[in-house]
């Protein structure tokens, strides 16, 4: 689930990707990097653990030259960290040196790694990123045509970014797990994971790059290409739940606007014997509106968060999970004693963030506490990219709805149904299997996780 852009185009590009991966930061906080190509310096790379205001200095920045750049910010999908799986990654083949940026995850990586490693390939990293890299590097021909060719062997999710020495390639699985969109900024164009990276830039939005596609941006303009047949869209619903900013558009699909909607229908499935609606900041604030609407409920902050604490869902490990709830939320205490309190989720996956914030409210006063989680139980493992390998991390996966109420300690619990989920993104092609168990792709070698 990390953040990609490219840009093309644009002078000081490495400086607009600076501001344009702040802006994608949600999407990963364990490291990033940029890649920029100047025709006097070829491709120079830059990257390191942490936020990226951490990580480029305006010295590493003024050392990324020229008009072309990609850059990520990374989401280990298992606990495995190191720098060496920090992208994007820098291959120098026998046809040229290039970089190439991923969103997602391959879940035939296993079987195709294999098979390289017979050839005498050596791995530096465990990133199936990297496997994409070595595919296209091992080509023939000229670079479109080689990642083609690599595109075609890949089955699962990728969103990826290409930086070459005379173009930037943006390419997008056939199923359309990930996000990717296009922009204009005067004559340059930019590439990025989600429509709030281009307005950071005031770049233009002009369309998604479409499932099962390849696009060539060079000197002489855009260029299109085909990886396979367009197998319709099947976007992840948890992109719209939970990962994407409110202030993105998806697949022609506000973010802000599904998940106000989702609220609404929650509360037509749910209502809730509450005084007042509050929400667990902030990606499920846009639910919680829809909720209080819908019952004519006041919605309250009652729960505070510390905005220099990182997204707790996204941390490698439970044990930094646990300790940043604590650091993240704080409860108004003086509004919720006494008070019938509806909290507003966008999700329940592992459940212990859950019990902790039932727990903060009874400390603080609250006589009933309420869940309704704007989305369906999370009970089967995603092998697209999101950290949920195994049914063991999932409450839902092995637990009734009475028991897990039972152990987040809360008056009642219920979820958001498959159905409304679906009519609140206005069109059919969401990716549920984190809800149903339907799994679009074979999983390959990913069953073993």
């Amino acid at each position: 689930m990390c953040g990609i852009v490219g840009i093309f185009g644009l002078e000081n590009a490495s400086r607009a990707a600076f501001t344009a991966l702040q802006f994608l930061q949600h999407r990963g906080q364990q490291g990033c990097g940029i890649a920029a190509y100047s025709p006097e310096g070829g491709i120079q790379v830059r990257k390191g653990a942490g936020l990226v205001r951490e990580v480029f200095s305006e010295a590493e920045l003024a050392a990324l030259r020229g008009s072309s750049c990609i850059g990520h910010v990374r989401y280990p999908t298992t606990e495995v960290g190191g720098t060496e799986n920090i992208q994007p990654f820098r291959l120098n083949c026998h046809s040229g040196v290039f970089a190439l940026a991923h969103n997602g995850n391959i879940v035939n990586a296993g079987i195709l790694k294999a098979r390289l490693e017979s050839l005498g390939h050596l791995f530096h990293s465990t990133s199936d990123s990297e496997l994409f890299a070595h595919l296209v590097g091992m080509g023939r021909g000229d670079m479109a045509g080689r990642i083609l060719s690599a595109a075609k062997l890949l089955d699962g999710a990728f969103s990826t970014v290409i930086l070459s020495d005379g173009a930037l390639y943006a390419c997008r699985d056939k199923y359309g797990f990930r996000p990717l969109s296009l922009g204009r900024l005067g004559d340059a164009y930019v590439v990025a994971s989600e429509t709030c990276a281009l307005e950071a830039l005031n770049a233009v939005f002009v369309r998604d790059v479409e499932p099962g596609e390849l696009i060539r941006i060079d000197g002489e303009g855009l260029k299109s290409f085909r990886i396979s047949a367009r197998r319709g869209r099947c976007m992840c619903a948890m992109e719209f739940i939970y990962f994407a900013r409110p202030d993105s558009d998806i697949d022609g699909s506000g973010v802000h606007a599904f998940r106000k909607e989702t609220g609404r229908l929650l509360y037509e499935e749910h209502p809730a014997p509450a005084d007042l609606v509050i929400c667990i900041p902030e990606s499920s604030f846009s639910a919680a509106i829809g909720f209080s609407e819908a019952g004519h409920i006041p919605l309250e902050t009652g729960l505070v968060k510390n905005a220099y604490v990182a997204r707790t869902f996204i941390e490698p490990t439970q044990a930094l999970r646990d300790i940043g709830v604590r650091k993240k939320l704080s409860p108004v205490k003086s509004l919720l004693k006494g008070k019938r309190v509806a909290v507003i989720d966008d999700s329940i996956v592992r459940g212990t963030t859950s019990r902790q914030i039932v727990r903060m409210l009874r400390e603080a006063g609250a006589t009933q506490v309420h869940m309704r989680i704007a989305s369906p139980p999370y009970a089967w493992p995603c092998f697209y990219g999101i950290d949920t390998g195994s049914p063991e991390q999932l409450i839902a996966a092995g637990h009734s709805l009475a028991q897990i109420r039972a152990y987040i300690g809360a008056d009642s619990l219920e979820y958001l149904s498959v159905d409304a989920l679906s009519r609140a993104c206005g069109h059919p092609g969401l990716c549920t299997a984190c809800f149903t168990g339907e799994y679009p792709t074979e999983l390959y070698d990913a069953q073993s996780g």
